[in-house]
């Protein structure tokens, strides 16, 4: 029988994601990912070489998939923190791992996915405020993260959040 290695990376891949969410990279175990993915412990060095490796591979990977599912609009962007809200609510291993990786690397830990993403939004942001769209009462950089860190509150209603985000995103940018 012939395996399949793409469909086995991605068995790992998927396992390692749901392991390290919970577990951070400390707490993950080798033997339960491979386990959960139906795969042989081996496999997981042999495609990824360590642990470490493989944890760095799944961050980068929700990373890269929430910064292409989420493209910023920085002509709306209590839109865009919206949808950043959404995203997160319904993928929270992104914030999970995030976490996880701040906690275990320090708090300047960040995939280069997300230093080029930032850089981009940033400029666009700067754009949009020299053409006038987009107040410039806040730099481009703060303006950004407020909207982040706003896009990622969490209360016992999400959808009384979610209004919350959109509502607080709208009064920074006079929108």
């Amino acid at each position: 029988m012939v395996r399949d290695k793409e469909a086995t990376k991605r068995k790992l891949l998927d396992a390692a994601t749901t392991e390290f969410a919970t577990y951070g990279i400390a707490g993950a175990r080798v033997d339960r990912i491979a386990k959960n993915a139906g795969a042989n412990k081996a496999l997981i060095y042999a495609y990824f070489c360590s642990k470490e490796f493989l944890f760095e591979t799944v961050v980068q990977e929700q990373v890269d998939a929430a910064i292409k599912a989420v493209p910023i609009t920085p002509d709306d962007l209590p839109g865009y923190a919206g949808r950043l809200f959404d995203r997160y609510l319904e993928h929270p291993e992104v914030l999970r791992l995030m976490g996880w990786l701040r906690l275990e690397n320090g708090f300047d830990a960040v995939p280069e996915a997300e230093v080029r993403a930032h850089a981009d939004k940033v400029a666009a942001i700067r754009a949009a405020q020299r053409s006038g769209s987009v107040p410039d009462h806040f730099d481009a950089e703060e303006l950004l993260s407020l909207v982040l860190h706003l896009s990622f509150l969490s209360f016992s209603s999400p959808a009384a959040t979610r209004d919350l985000v959109v509502r607080s995103v709208a009064r920074l940018t006079g929108t």
